[in-house]
C-alpha cells in the first residue's frame, strides 16, 4: 500500500512463524540458528505509522454497504477478497481482489490477499463493518525475513491495522479474529462463495446466491465516484491506442506482430493504471474473425486490417473496454471501408435510441436490425431483412453471433449474477455504463460471401454511460469514423 505513504510499523508484534510458501522449503537456505534470528532482529531504526486520511472513495464505499446492508437485515454478510492463485509450483498470479470486496471496502488494486469484509447485523437496525486481514509481523518473528509469501524482505511494506483502518473509513482486526465470525456462522451468515474457498462453509447455496445476485444489481447503476474512475480509464486506454499506431512500423516488421501490439498496450497499462481489464484481443488480418483471440502471435500485414480489443483497468480496479478496427497501411480498401462503415452505421443506431427508459434489450436489437439489412443488401442472406429478423431466422447472425452490449464497471462484465429482468430484459436509469460494440466477421473459408470479404473482421466498441435524458459516448474522442481513423493513424505516423 506504499501509494498511500504506508510505513512499516516499528510497533513489535506477536505472530507465529508462519509456514515457509509451498514448494520452496527444499531449496531454501534462510539460516535458522538462534544466533541469526536474534541478529536480524536487531538494530532495526525506529518507524513510525503513518495514518493515511480516508481516501475518496470511502465515502462512497460506505453508501454502497448502506444499500446492501438495507437489503439483508439481521443477516451476517462476508465477503472476502480471495486468495493469490497460483500459477506454477510457488508462484502465483498477480493478485486482484474479488470485485464485490473492492466495491464494498474501496480497497483497489493495493488490497491484502486473503482479507475479508464481515457486516454484522446490530440492535435497532443496519450492520456494523469489519475488516480482517492478516497485519505484518514484527521483525522479531520469522514471518518478517523467511516467509517468502508474506514477509515483508520479500514483498516489501505491508500495512497495519490502524493505518488501512484510517485510509478506508473501516474498522479492522487481526484475521486470527474472523475465526470467531466462522465459529458463529449460522442460517442467518451470508458469503460470496465465489471468492470464499474454505474460508466458511456450512451457509445456505440458495440464500448465498441470492446475497451475490443483489450485490450483482446494485452495481448496476454507478455513483459519481465510479462513473469518474470510467473516465479515466477511457482516457488511458485511449493513450494505449495511441501508442500502438505510433509503433505501428516496429509492429509491422516482425513476424508475431500481435505479440508487440498486446506488449505495448500492456505497457500503457501497468504505468496509466494497474492492468489491463482483460486479455487484449491484438487479431491481424483472418485473426480479426476470431472473436476472442488473444493467442496474439501472428503479423501485422499491410494490407489487412487489424481489430484491437483493449481496456486499460485503473488502480481502483474499474476498466475500459474499448474495440477500434485499424488499416494497417493508414487506408481502408474499397470493401474494407463498405464493411467498416457498416458496423458503425449499426453501433451509431443503437447509441441513438439509448436513454432512461428504453429496455437494455432494444439496444440490441436496434444494431441487428442494420446488420441485417446491410448482409441483405449485399446478397448475403437467402431471405429478406425482414424475414431474417424473425425470431426463427436471425440468418443474419451467421456474422455477429455475439451480443451488442454489456454492462461496464469494476468488472468488464460487470454484474454478471443480476437477474435476466434486471439485466437484459431491464430498463435503463441513468448512470448505468455499458458497451456498445457490433461487427462483422467473414470467417476466412465462408462460401456464403465474395472472396473479397472472407478474412475481414471488423468491430467497433464504445463505453456508453446513460444520462437524465440521453446517453454520453465516453470513448467518443477515440476516432470512429472510417475517414477519422486514416486521419488519425497519419497524425500518429
Amino acid at each position: 500500500m506504499a501509494q498511500n505513504g504506508y510505513m512499516a510499523d516499528a510497533q513489535k508484534t506477536e505472530h507465529s512463524a508462519a509456514p515457509a510458501q509451498a514448494g520452496a522449503s527444499n531449496r531454501s537456505t534462510t539460516p535458522g540458528s538462534t544466533t541469526f534470528r536474534d541478529y536480524i532482529a536487531s538494530g532495526w531504526a525506529d518507524r513510525t505509522d503513518i495514518i493515511p486520511p480516508a481516501r475518496p472513495e470511502a465515502s462512497f464505499a460506505a453508501a454502497r454497504r448502506d444499500a446492501i446492508s438495507a437489503l439483508h437485515p439481521e443477516e451476517t454478510l462476508v465477503i472476502p477478497a480471495g486468495d493469490r492463485k497460483q500459477r506454477s509450483n510457488d508462484t502465483d498470479y498477480p493478485f486482484r481482489a474479488h470485485s464485490a470486496f473492492s466495491w464494498l471496502t474501496g480497497w483497489g488494486s493495493d488490497s491484502e490477499p486473503g482479507a475479508v469484509l464481515v457486516l454484522e447485523p446490530r440492535a435497532g437496525g443496519g450492520h456494523d463493518a469489519t475488516l480482517y486481514f492478516r497485519e505484518r509481523a514484527g521483525r522479531d518473528s520469522d514471518e518478517f525475513y523467511a516467509n517468502s509469501e508474506i514477509g515483508e524482505f520479500w514483498i516489501g511494506a505491508r500495512p497495519s491495522l490502524a493505518q488501512v483502518a484510517g485510509d478506508l473509513g473501516i474498522a479492522t482486526r487481526g484475521i486470527a479474529d474472523f475465526d470467531a465470525v466462522r465459529q458463529s456462522a449460522d442460517a442467518s451468515t451470508r458469503v460470496v462463495r465465489e471468492a470464499a474457498g474454505e474460508l466458511l462453509q456450512g451457509t445456505d447455496e440458495e440464500l448465498d446466491a441470492g446475497f451475490a445476485r443483489d450485490l450483482s444489481e446494485l452495481r448496476l447503476v454507478k455513483d459519481a465516484f465510479e462513473i469518474e474512475q470510467m473516465r479515466l480509464a477511457v482516457a488511458a486506454t485511449a493513450r494505449g491506442f495511441d501508442d500502438v499506431i505510433r509503433d505501428l512500423p516496429r509492429i509491422s516488421a516482425h513476424q508475431r506482430g500481435e505479440r508487440i501490439v498486446e506488449g505495448v498496450f500492456n505497457t500503457r497499462a501497468r504505468v496509466d493504471g494497474n492492468a489491463v481489464g482483460y486479455d487484449t484481443i491484438a487479431a491481424s488480418g483472418p485473426h480479426a474473425c476470431i472473436l476472442h483471440w488473444t493467442t496474439n502471435d501472428g503479423p501485422v500485414v499491410p494490407g489487412d486490417l487489424m481489430l484491437l480489443d483493449a481496456g486499460v483497468e485503473v488502480d481502483t480496479l474499474y476498466t475500459a473496454d474499448i474495440t477500434r478496427t485499424l488499416p494497417i497501411s493508414g487506408s481502408f480498401s474499397p470493401v474494407q471501408r463498405d464493411i467498416y462503415e457498416a458496423v458503425r452505421e449499426a453501433a451509431d443506431a443503437a447509441f441513438a435510441i439509448v436513454r432512461p427508459g428504453i429496455r437494455f434489450r432494444e439496444i440490441h436489437a436496434t444494431a441487428m436490425a442494420v446488420i441485417a439489412r446491410r448482409t441483405a443488401e449485399w446478397g448475403l442472406l437467402p431471405v429478406s431483412a425482414e424475414e431474417a429478423l424473425e425470431a426463427d431466422n436471425q440468418q443474419h447472425r451467421r456474422y455477429m453471433v455475439h451480443g451488442t452490449s454489456h454492462h461496464l464497471g469494476i468488472d468488464v462484465h460487470d454484474c454478471a449474477q443480476a437477474r435476466r429482468e434486471m439485466y437484459l430484459d431491464g430498463v435503463l436509469e441513468p448512470g448505468m455504463v455499458f458497451t456498445i460494440e457490433p461487427g462483422l466477421y467473414f470467417q476466412p473459408d465462408d462460401l456464403t460471401v465474395p472472396e473479397s470479404f472472407r478474412g475481414i473482421g471488423v468491430r467497433i466498441e464504445d463505453d456508453i454511460l446513460v444520462t437524465a435524458d440521453g446517453a454520453e459516448n465516453l470513448s467518443a474522442g477515440i476516432p470512429r469514423t472510417a475517414d477519422d481513423v486514416e486521419a488519425w493513424m497519419a497524425r500518429l505516423s
